[in-house]
């Protein structure tokens, strides 16, 4: 079936969202703000200021998230006690930023300091992101639960744990279509079992946000990777 212009200019929005995502993070870096000594919400507060002054923008679909240290193995529904960037750490950046009525959702993570295991962790992060979208190309007809399991397979093997009870949701324009707990068909998760390639109650194509998040349980940290599956 040929894309029609609509879809096409929905498909160029998300990219180009999330390529400015993307600068944003690359820009906090670059700016020293992921640094030992800064708070979680001073990095926070540092990326939200950067973000209005890059791109003029102030909403984020969903809570800001920063965490270091302990914090990283906290799934997403949590909101762990503030914590200092150590000498030694790990951090990880998940903010859902909107650009002109389009939402971007973006995570990666950060070693600050030479430990091994850290660096591997982080590491491993896209290279299991990219597993499950190969996995998604490779089945035109691949459901939620599909991915799921398979993306928690590939995890096991690296020697890691998933927190979380999905690896990825639905994405689209402002304001986000709200997503309830027990709508499973919005997540990639267990219990959903239609197709990720589908169209939406609203007539136009489903788009998805994989997301990984891993850890130690036995280091007490861990890490997270997000952003467009499908696109």
């Amino acid at each position: 079936m040929a894309m029609t212009a609509a879809e096409q200019t929905r498909i160029d929005a998300l990219r180009a969202a999330e390529e400015k995502a993307g600068v944003l993070f690359e820009t906090a870096v670059g700016r020293g703000l992921i640094v030992p000594g800064a708070t979680e919400r001073e990095v926070s507060d540092g990326i939200r200021d950067l973000a209005g002054e890059l791109f003029g923008i102030h909403r984020f679909w969903h809570k800001r998230i920063v965490r270091s240290g302990r914090n990283t193995v906290s799934p997403y529904r949590e909101n762990p006690p503030d914590l200092t960037i150590a000498a030694d750490d790990i951090v990880f950046v998940d903010f859902g930023p909107i650009f002109e009525e389009w939402e971007a959702d973006f995570g990666r993570t950060y070693v600050v300091g030479a430990d091994p295991a850290k660096h591997r962790l982080a590491a491993d992060l896209p290279r299991l992101w990219e597993d499950g979208r190969r996995r998604f190309r490779e089945q035109d007809d691949i459901t939620g639960e599909e991915l799921y399991r398979y993306v928690l397979g590939r995890i096991a093997e690296a020697g890691w744990e998933h927190p979380e009870t999905h690896a990825g949701h639905l994405v689209g324009e402002f304001p986000h279509e709200r997503i309830e707990g027990d709508q499973r068909g919005s997540y990639i998760t267990d219990g959903n079992t239609a197709p990720l390639r589908r169209t939406g109650p609203s007539g136009r194509a489903c788009h998805w946000i994989l997301e990984i998040h891993i850890v130690d349980p036995a280091g007490g940290f861990g890490g997270f990777f997000e952003q467009l599956l499908d696109i």
